[in-house]
Formats: C-alpha cells, sequence, structure tokens
C-alpha cells in the first residue's frame, strides 16, 4: 500500500464516522495529458467533435498563463469515478480525496442529483463510452462529414432540454378527445327561434387529431429528435444521446456553488481531524485548501468573477456554525444555487466576501453599479437560468411542414445575439429540412422574426 492508499483509506473511514453518506468511489491516477482531456469533453470517454478539440487548446492556453489546475475530476453515479492529478504532490492529493467524497455525499443525497440519477442510471461513463462507440459505427457507415453535421447540430442545442421534464417520455397522443359543445346560452335559444334560422351541424363526437405540439416544447432535442419529417433513424439516435449526456450535466450546472462549497467544507473538516497526518503534509494539505477558497487570484486586490469555492465554502461555514451539521444536510438535501443563493447568502455575507454588481461603459471603463443584495444574488444567478441558454420553445408545426420556435424572452430576462441565434437556427435547419423561423424581441422590445 502506497502513502496515499493508506491516507486515503483512513480520511474514508475518518468521512463516515463523521456521518457522511456516499457511493463508493472508485480512485483513479491520470497523467496531466489525460486530466486534461478529461476535464475538456467532461468524460473519460465521449462522442467525438470538432469542438472539443477547441476547447482543450483552450484549456492549455489558460494552463501555461497559470489561470487554470486541474486537481481531480470527478463523476457522481453508483460507484463514483474519481481520477486524480499523478503529478499532485501527496498533500494534495490527500485534500483531494477528501473533497471527492464531499462530491460524492453532495450527489447521494441532494434531491436534484438524485432525481436526474434516477432517470439516467449510476453509470454515465459507460454510457457515454457507449455512445461513442455507436457514433463511430455512424461514422463508418454514413462517413464523418455527414456524422458531424448532425453532431454540430445537436450540440448547438444542447442545453435546449426541458429540466423539469422526465429523460424517458413518449410521443405526444396523436390524437384527443374533441370539445364539448358549450351550453347554449338564452340569447343563442332565443336564436334559434327566429324563422329562417338554421341548426348548426352536431358536432362529430369522438377524437380529433391533437396539434404538434400540443403545448410550448421546450425539450427541442427531444422534438427534433422525434418530429424532423426527413431524419433517418442513427440522426434521432445522435440527438437522443446528445440529451442524454445534457440531463446528466444538469444537476452539476445548476449546484456547482453549493456541491463545490460543500466539497470544500468537508476537505477542511476531513484533514482538521485527520489526526493521523503528519503535521508537514498537513500544513502543505491546507496551503493548497487556503489557495483553492481565497475570492481572488493571488496579488489581486478584487475579481470580476465569483470563485465558486470561495462563496459556497463561506456560506457553508456560516450556515453549521449558526444553524449545526444537521441542518446543513437538510439544505444540501434540498436546494440547488438558486435556493441556496437567495436562502442563504445575506447582506453580512456579501459585505464581508467584497461582493457588488459591475457594468461596464465605452472606452472599457468598468464601474459598481450596486450593492444591494437582491441585485448580487441575481447577478449571481441569472448565468444559471435554463442552463445559461436562452429559453426557446418549439410553438407551431404547420401544414406546410415549417416550424416555428418562440423565444421566452419575458421569463428569460434577456434577448438574443441575432448573430449566434441565426447560426444556431441555420443548425436547426439543416436538421429539420423544413423552412424553420424564431420570434424573439429586440433590445428595443420591439418583435423580430429570423428564418432559415
Amino acid at each position: 500500500m502506497t502513502e496515499l492508499e493508506e491516507y486515503a483509506e483512513r480520511i474514508e473511514a475518518l468521512a463516515q464516522r463523521l456521518g457522511m453518506d456516499y457511493y463508493p468511489v472508485d480512485f483513479e491516477m491520470a497523467p496531466a495529458s489525460l486530466m486534461t482531456e478529461i476535464a475538456v469533453y467532461g468524460l473519460p470517454v465521449r462522442m467525438p467533435h470538432w469542438s472539443f478539440g477547441v476547447r482543450y487548446i483552450h484549456q492549455l492556453v489558460r494552463q501555461s498563463m497559470g489561470h487554470s489546475k486541474i486537481f481531480e475530476v470527478m463523476f457522481p453515479g453508483d460507484p463514483c469515478r474519481a481520477f486524480l492529478m499523478d503529478g499532485n504532490s501527496v498533500a494534495e492529493n490527500a485534500l483531494v480525496t477528501a473533497h471527492v467524497l464531499g462530491h460524492a455525499d453532495f450527489s447521494k443525497n441532494n434531491q436534484l442529483f438524485a432525481r436526474f440519477h434516477a432517470m439516467a442510471g449510476g453509470n454515465i461513463v459507460e454510457t457515454a463510452a457507449a455512445h461513442a462507440h455507436r457514433i463511430q459505427l455512424a461514422i463508418e457507415s454514413h462517413g464523418v462529414e455527414k456524422v458531424e453535421q448532425v453532431l454540430d447540430a445537436a450540440l448547438a442545442l444542447e442545453a435546449h432540454i426541458d429540466v423539469g421534464g422526465e429523460l424517458h417520455r413518449a410521443r405526444y397522443p396523436e390524437f384527443t378527445a374533441a370539445k364539448v359543445a358549450a351550453v347554449p346560452s338564452d340569447f343563442q335559444n332565443r336564436y334559434k327561434q327566429l324563422p329562417g334560422a338554421e341548426e348548426p351541424a352536431a358536432p362529430k363526437p369522438g377524437l380529433v387529431r391533437a396539434p404538434v405540439p400540443p403545448h410550448p416544447e421546450y425539450d427541442l432535442l427531444w422534438f427534433i429528435a422525434n418530429y424532423a419529417p426527413e431524419l433517418e433513424q442513427w440522426e434521432r439516435d445522435i440527438f437522443l444521446m446528445v440529451r442524454t449526456e445534457s440531463f446528466y450535466f444538469y444537476p452539476v450546472f445548476a449546484c456547482q456553488i453549493m456541491n463545490e462549497g460543500w466539497a470544500s467544507y468537508w476537505h477542511a473538516r476531513l484533514l482538521r481531524e485527520a489526526d493521523f497526518l503528519p503535521q508537514p503534509l498537513y500544513l502543505s494539505a491546507i496551503k493548497a485548501h487556503s489557495d483553492l477558497v481565497r475570492p481572488f487570484a493571488s496579488g489581486q486586490q478584487t475579481a470580476l468573477a465569483i470563485n465558486p469555492y470561495h462563496l459556497g465554502f463561506t456560506i457553508w461555514e456560516r450556515i453549521v456554525e449558526k444553524h449545526g451539521i444537521e441542518r446543513a444536510r437538510e439544505v444540501r438535501r434540498d436546494e440547488d444555487d438558486f435556493g441556496f443563493i437567495r436562502n442563504w447568502l445575506d447582506e453580512e455575507l456579501a459585505k464581508e466576501a467584497g461582493l457588488f454588481v459591475y457594468e461596464t461603459r465605452p472606452g472599457d471603463e468598468i464601474r459598481v453599479a450596486s450593492k444591494d443584495i437582491g441585485a448580487i444574488r441575481e447577478a449571481i444567478l441569472a448565468p444559471k437560468f435554463n442552463f445559461g441558454s436562452p429559453r426557446v420553445a418549439a410553438a407551431e408545426l404547420k401544414h406546410d411542414g415549417t416550424l416555428t420556435l418562440v423565444h421566452d424572452h419575458a421569463s428569460d430576462g434577456r434577448g438574443l445575439d441575432a448573430t449566434r441565434a441565426k447560426r444556431v437556427l441555420d443548425y436547426v435547419h439543416r436538421m429539420w429540412r423544413r423552412p424553420v423561423k424564431l420570434a424573439t424581441t429586440n433590445e428595443r422590445n420591439e418583435a423580430v422574426e429570423l428564418a432559415a
């Protein structure tokens, strides 16, 4: 048994004595190149696409500039999978082991993670590998260019799922019950008695064909996979594969501040109570903890972005201090970042953390716009709404096959970048193979229609 394995085993035993509850965690050491690939692709094995290569280059640039360092990558499931950087020191990997256990405890017990885990199953690593294999078979059968065109469209829409809906769902009912005729009013009864008035034809009882969609449909990946008129089955399968992976990633996205903060709280506590760690190793691990949860980069006095580790850790420490660990566990179970920030980030914490809302002006001028706690909360949460993407629904399918999409700008609270929207609309048109229209508004709240 290596030194790290011995510490990891004892840290796990300590975690269980402290009441942490998680699915088994499979730890694996990985070289830096593999860790970067896993972080960029989001999974150890995933469908091939050029966009991941772009992200890979961006990540390498950030690492070379000292703006990013990957300590671990963890995948919730049963079992959880955790990859540790083999270039980390023993102290860093001891901290990372404790941090991963915090993530594992969170993902098993948080209601949002549990719901998506129940829908998608606990074996996303194997599922994604199976997806990659099926896409490779499609490439062999249909060629790289055709498969890449489908992936372009599907990945352009990967955020457009209905996170309040179900992963596994049936197509719409083809028929619906005919509307029951309204009871005639007194005026209508008197009208029938007029000379020459014709009796209206009685509606036929039974079923009528249901409209498609019967309601605004926000799960665009599902809708296109099921109702695009000319897609081949392998193309529909690719859309559904991307959709399955998007469902897996949503809780990670929607609970980032909570999850990273909870893992940071527990790695700090586990290290503090791990009296079996040598003092020099403990001090090195705590130094790594301090670097992780500081509010902004070393040497800076302020920052224009939130460090989720710092914010989450600070809020969790306050909850435990004021309300106890059992109340903290209830919050971990019931909330996502929206409830967590709105319910637990108060004015005192915001002031201590130096939080503010800023705005940019011409000439690259940046000024503080507000320190109001409500404005701060919403500024933190706005990028998280609807998976960080505009809320767009399939609203109408006309007889000629024209698809009308509608941007729900009222609840969305943001406009569309017309250039990007037109590019995504072109991807949709490529798969729909009929005219596609998108209704939205511009910055002056004027109705705008884009078409492809």
